[in-house]
């Protein structure tokens, strides 16, 4: 088979699933995962033959993404910040959203220094890695209650070079932290189950869903024990930034001012969702 024999078979195969875009992109990101292959490359190259590795490789991936599976788990790899990330069905793969948290703290914390930072539910590592990239000198915590996620955030920091201080813990049993920090930031679970409709399948089907889904009726259960966490826990001056439901922003904010968290700020997403906050508590 030749490599546009290959692009029109992925379009065949799952034009009845996917946009058109979308399938370009599968394409695009096998061809170069498997075949070493630039845009430059395909665009020059379309009668390159596969060999039967990878034929084989492809017809595989097809397969799983008639079944809805991830692109990013079948090359096991993303981007995440201008940053390589591995990521498997152990955690959430990176969303643009958390992008622009991070680049909230960022932005804040360019020019503090010695700062100590702590990333709550870190998952895949994607939050702490990029701000200990990004912010000279920040000695950065990350914490996660899944084994399997901290395994995966430690290879992200070797990959990245950057080192972290890991803490497996469960966050919804901490009654205290170990120090106290110059800022606290979590992405935590905040997905009610009766949004569950609005997921999408390879999300539902294939992401873990004890790091997206929370019950109906208790749906801030990880932003109170945090925020009562970091009462004590963060230093004067400190700020506490949070990932959130864009559907209970308000709910947020009230509930920060309940707890006496100050200067409550409620930020949008790029879509136009309020997706992030930022208090602090002295």
């Amino acid at each position: 088979m030749k490599l546009q024999q290959l692009k029109s078979l992925f379009h065949s195969e799952l034009e009845s699933i996917y946009p058109k875009t979308e399938i370009d992109s599968f394409f695009n990101i096998l061809t170069e995962y498997k075949m070493g292959l630039t845009r430059i490359d395909r665009a020059l190259q379309p009668n390159i033959e596969l060999i039967e590795d990878q034929s084989l490789f492809f017809n595989k991936a097809l397969l799983k993404l008639k079944k809805d599976f991830p692109v990013q788990y079948i090359t096991g790899k993303t981007e995440f910040y201008s940053l390589p990330f591995k990521v498997n069905s152990n955690v959430l793969i990176p969303r643009p959203e958390t992008e622009e948290l991070v680049e909230w703290i960022q932005d804040d914390a360019q020019d503090a220094k010695n700062i100590h930072i702590l990333d709550i539910g870190t998952g895949s590592g994607c939050i702490a890695i990029s701000l200990a990239k990004n912010i000279t000198n920040a000695v950065v915590y990350a914490l996660d209650f899944s084994e399997s996620a901290l395994q995966t955030a430690q290879e992200n920091a070797e990959l990245n070079g950057v080192k972290i201080r890991f803490i497996h813990q469960d966050i919804l049993k901490t009654d205290s932290l170990t120090e106290v920090f110059d800022i606290i930031v979590s992405n935590p679970p905040y997905v009610r189950e009766l949004e569950k409709k609005e997921i999408q399948n390879n999300v539902l089907n294939n992401e873990p869903h004890n790091a997206l889904f929370v019950d109906n009726n208790n749906p801030l259960v990880f932003y109170n024990k945090i925020t009562d966490l970091a009462i004590n826990h963060l230093k004067p001056h400190g700020s506490l930034y949070f990932e959130i439901n864009q559907y209970l922003g308000n709910e947020m904010l009230q509930m920060l001012a309940d707890k006496g968290f100050l200067n409550n700020e409620l930020k949008k997403d790029i879509f136009g969702n309020d997706r992030m906050t930022k208090s602090k508590f002295k």
